[in-house]
């Protein structure tokens, strides 16, 4: 089987890290018995300074023929802040319909988590973000703008069709998970339009008996992620909520060095990336950590239906991190970024 990959390496770490990826990526095809090309795209904040081009809408169209896109990294301190971001995550997010983000939150060794006395099996469950509604959307704007009576505004918004979808992929995810157990994440005792979140929940509820199912409101959920992660195995959030828990739950499984996720639209071209920004102080040095990366295409291939690939992957991950091989999850950790992605490479191979 070969595989059709686009790759967007962007700004910073971001070429160092998904150099890295893209070798254990290799390594992976070697050992599993397939094959992929990719299809490398320039932008960046470097790319627009030179030509003035961000991501064109045409680029959607070259994806789609792909199995999967694999971002590295985006954010220029050069440029407007967000105006990468908008054109190259959000311009993928919403431009392919990638509705579900998804982020595995996983403890893979005791001495990487912040919390006293947390452990790994306390530690593993599934955040599914909704990716293309609520505060995202971009629908905002100014009145009377840099004066003293300015005015802004953004608007939230939610759809049936968006809220159920999301919603029905998380109980297909907790179905095949150990607890199988779901809980909804919103804030609509306050925020009254997330009530189409709590009843679409109860509704399609319903369908899943054998799911157990949960509500949490959104700062209550912030506290039990810290005081008692084990209590969450896989979670559902709207877009603006989840863009918040998903750092928390990044930082107790040992922190933004670990994180990666999916931007989803099931049986359609899907995007892979590390969560971290680009981090332009460790531009060049090769000594950026590219764990996240490589997670990202373990995320790729489960996607692609490689599971021992996959599998591999995550365990080269798991096992360095607890032989202390890879001693952290920073930069500047003892390895260098091509060492980290050498010795990941080799433990795949076997």
């Amino acid at each position: 089987m070969e595989y059709r990959i686009a790759v967007i390496a962007g700004d910073g770490i971001g070429p160092e890290v998904t150099r890295e990826a893209t070798k254990v990526l290799t390594a992976a095809a070697d050992r599993f018995g397939f094959t992929f090309r990719t299809t490398v795209y320039p932008w960046s904040g470097e790319h627009f300074l030179k030509t003035g081009v961000l991501m064109p809408e045409s680029a959607l169209g070259e994806y789609r023929d792909h199995d999967a896109v694999l971002l590295g990294a985006i954010g220029d301190p050069r440029m407007e802040t967000g105006l990468l971001e908008r054109a190259v995550v959000a311009g993928c997010r919403f431009g392919l319909d990638l509705y579900v983000n998804l982020r595995p939150i996983k403890l893979y060794a005791p001495h990487l988590c912040p919390l006293k006395n947390d452990k790994p099996e306390n530690i593993d469950m599934v955040i599914i973000r909704e990716n293309t509604e609520d505060l995202y959307v971009g629908t905002h704007g100014f009145f009377k703008k840099g004066t003293p009576d300015e005015v802004a505004t953004q608007e939230l918004l939610l759809t049936r069709k968006g809220t159920e979808r999301v919603i029905r992929y998380a109980f297909e995810v907790a179905k095949g998970r150990r607890r199988k157990k779901l809980t909804m994440v919103d804030k609509a005792n306050a925020v009254r339009a997330y009530d189409l979140w709590t009843r679409t929940f109860e509704e399609v509820g319903k369908e899943y008996p054998g799911i157990e199912q949960d509500h949490a409101y959104v700062d209550a959920c912030t506290m039990w992620l810290v005081k008692n992660p084990e209590w969450f195995d896989t979670v559902v959030v709207p877009n603006m909520f989840g863009d918040i828990i998903t750092d928390l739950g990044a930082m107790i499984q040992g922190g933004m060095g670990a994180a990666a996720s999916g931007n989803i639209h099931p049986g359609q071209t899907s995007m892979f990336e590390p969560i971290h920004g680009s981090a332009p102080k460790y531009t060049g040095k090769n000594v950026a950590n590219p764990v996240a990366a490589v997670a990202s295409v373990q995320m790729l291939l489960d996607f692609l239906g490689e599971k021992d690939a996959a599998a591999a992957v995550e365990e080269s991950i798991a096992g360095n991190l607890r032989s202390k091989k890879i001693p952290a999850l920073t930069a500047n950790c003892g390895l260098s970024t091509s060492q980290i992605g050498d010795l990941l490479a080799a433990s795949v191979r076997g």
